[in-house]
C-alpha cells in the first residue's frame, strides 16, 4: 500500500496528542489516494494487533507471568509482565522491555517474549496500572496515560528496574523502550544512581538537559530517518554524549518512519525491524552478558 508520507506524519501528531482525531481524519480527507478511502488510510495506520505475534505466550521455552512491585515514589505499586527463559542463556543479565505512550499493550508483551527467546528474563511494566492497565485499545490508553502524573510515571520505571534487580541471580538490567518508552530508556540511563547497566533507545527524545552528565551506561540508539520530530532532538543530544565521552553508538535506518519496528502497522519496516533488534541482542549481549 503506497501511503503518503503527509498521512505517517500526521498520525504521528495524532498518536503523540499534537492533534485530536477529528483533525487527523479531516486531514486524512484532503489526500487523494488511487484505490483508498479514508477508512482503509486509518486502518493501515492504526495497530492490528493480530499481526504482532512473532511469539507464542504459549511457548513452551517461555514462562510467563504478571508480577507487582512497590514503587514507592511513583503510584505506590507497579505491575508488569514478566517473561523467563526456561534455558536461560543470560542469567545474570534481565531487560526492562517499556512501551509507547499508551500502556502495555500486545506488541510490547511480544517484544518481552522475543527477548526471552534470546536467554534473558524480561519484565514490560504497564504504566497504566494504577488505572486498571491497558484497556485494549490504543486510543484510550493513550488518553489514561497522559491523566496520570508523568514524575511518577518516571519513577514507577526506575522502582521496576530496581525490582528487577532483587532477583538474586541478575546481575544486570537493560532497558530497551519504544517512543515513550525510548524517553524512559534515555531518563533511566541519566540517573545518577546507575539505575540501568545498558540502554537501547527506539526513537526516543532524551531525558532533561541537566540529567546527561549522569549518563554511563551503554547506549544504542535506534533513529527512524523519516522521523523529523524525534531526530530534531538528535543533534544536541549527539553533541552532549561526545562532549562527556559518553559509550554510545547510533544507528539510523534509512528510509524509515517512527515506529517501524512495530509489525502491526503500515509503518512497520521489516527488514530495519529485524537489523535493529539483532544489534539490540548483540548490545545486550555484550554489556549485561
Amino acid at each position: 500500500m503506497n501511503i503518503p508520507q503527509e498521512a505517517f506524519d500526521w498520525y504521528d501528531e495524532y498518536a503523540h496528542g499534537d492533534i485530536d482525531r477529528r483533525t487527523f481524519l479531516r486531514r486524512l480527507g484532503t489526500l487523494t489516494v488511487a484505490g483508498l478511502s479514508i477508512g482503509s488510510l486509518t486502518a493501515a495506520l492504526t495497530p492490528n494487533y493480530a499481526e504482532a505475534a512473532q511469539v507464542s505466550f504459549n511457548d513452551p521455552d517461555l514462562k510467563p507471568s504478571f508480577k507487582t512491585f512497590s514503587s514507592p515514589d511513583g503510584h505506590g505499586e507497579g505491575r508488569g509482565y514478566l517473561v523467563e527463559p526456561v534455558n536461560n542463556l543470560h542469567p545474570q543479565a534481565a531487560i526492562l522491555v517499556v512501551h509507547e505512550n499508551r500502556g502495555l499493550n500486545p506488541y510490547v508483551k511480544d517484544v518481552a517474549r522475543r527477548a526471552a527467546k534470546a536467554g534473558f528474563l524480561a519484565f514490560a511494566p504497564d504504566a497504566l496500572h494504577p488505572v486498571g492497565g491497558y484497556p485494549g485499545n490504543d486510543d484510550e490508553g493513550r488518553k489514561m496515560q497522559r491523566s496520570l502524573d508523568r514524575s511518577k510515571i518516571e519513577q514507577d520505571f526506575i522502582a521496576a528496574a530496581n525490582f528487577l534487580n532483587t532477583f538474586s541471580e541478575v546481575k544486570n538490567v537493560g532497558a530497551v523502550g519504544f517512543c515513550f518508552g525510548g524517553y524512559i530508556v534515555n531518563f533511566l540511563a541519566a540517573q545518577p544512581n546507575q539505575v540501568i547497566a545498558a540502554g537501547v533507545p527506539y526513537y526516543g527524545t532524551p531525558a532533561a538537559t541537566e540529567l546527561w552528565p549522569n549518563i554511563k551506561a551503554p547506549l544504542l540508539v535506534q533513529l527512524a530517518e523519516l522521523d523529523k520530530r524525534v531526530n530534531a532532538s538528535w543533534p544536541g543530544y549527539e553533541k552532549a554524549l561526545k562532549a562527556q565521552q559518553a559509550n554510545f553508538k547510533m544507528e539510523m535506518y534509512q528510509g524509515c518512519q517512527h515506529g517501524f519496528h512495530n509489525d502491526s502497522t503500515s509503518r512497520y519496516n521489516p527488514d530495519a525491524a529485524d537489523a535493529s533488534w539483532l544489534s539490540t541482542l548483540s548490545h545486550f549481549k555484550k554489556h549485561l552478558a
